[in-house]
């Protein structure tokens, strides 16, 4: 990563990751860690989760606090971050990253169905903005990053509650922005394209797939976590300070 940029005021930093055991959040661990941040994370996979930190503790300035949390519990999401701010000082960034793209046909969708998969993609981001805002507040700055995805524009297919869940994450950076901007905390929203995480070339990456991706995109390469991660650092630092209430596209050019 010595090609790319480093930012001075990310050091000592306090970070809040959610789902940063895998895929872009892993990704996010790694180059926030890679700053010298303070780096807590949650994910509901514990295994991936202690092998990132231990991948990483010998070269990080700051060991990375991992808690197993299932974000669909939002008492569980509330003491973590309470646990956090604990150990480590009040999150000054917080991404919310964690989410499930599952497939879903629009007519076997249950209402119970839709209560889980929203409470997966879209419930734990309001409350753990929720959670981190009074902190933020009172150190009169913050940011918050809101992971949302291009998925509801194109449409996906197969996703009518995922993309609903997207597109309603734009709708509450926005809202978020205005509430809490005048306390100093910026919120922005990250819409990714297709990302080949591991979890996509495992599961959806077909060659059919792989082509359309090609196809649709102006840049005719793979997009991979780290380039997503990339972005989320600029967000956080303080380089992107006049920054908030935007939506921040990064898929090659597909749309």
């Amino acid at each position: 990563m010595s090609n790319f940029a480093a930012y001075p005021s990310l050091k000592d930093r306090v970070i809040l990751i959610t789902g940063g055991g895998s895929g872009i959040g892993a990704s996010l661990v790694e180059h926030f860690a890679s700053q010298h941040a303070k780096v807590a994370f949650l994910d509901i996979a514990e295994q991936p989760s202690l092998e990132l930190v231990e991948r990483l503790a010998p070269h990080s300035k700051h060991r990375p606090l991992f808690l197993r949390c299932d974000l669909t519990d939002i008492l569980a999401l509330q003491s973590a971050i309470a646990q956090i701010s604990h150990d480590l000082g009040a999150p000054q960034v917080l991404v919310n990253n964690a989410g499930s793209d599952d497939r879903h046909d629009f007519v076997n969708v249950t209402p119970e169905y839709w209560d889980q998969r929203i409470a997966v993609n879209l419930r734990h981001q309001f409350f753990a903005a929720q959670a981190v805002a009074e902190q933020m507040k009172a150190a009169g700055s913050g940011s918050i990053i809101n992971m949302s995805s291009i998925s509801w524009i194109i449409p996906g297919r197969q996703l009518p509650i995922y993309n609903t869940a997207k597109a309603a994450i734009v709708g509450m950076t926005r809202s978020l922005a205005h509430d809490l901007g005048p306390s100093g905390i910026r919120v922005n929203c990250v819409q990714p394209g297709s990302i080949l995480t591991d979890r996509q070339r495992r599961l959806w990456m077909s060659p059919e797939y792989e082509q359309e991706v090609l196809d649709r995109q102006c840049l005719k390469r793979h997009l991979l976590p780290d380039d997503v991660a990339r972005l989320v650092l600029f967000l956080a630092a303080d380089d992107s300070e006049a920054i908030t209430n935007q939506s921040h596209i990064i898929d090659g050019g597909w749309i």
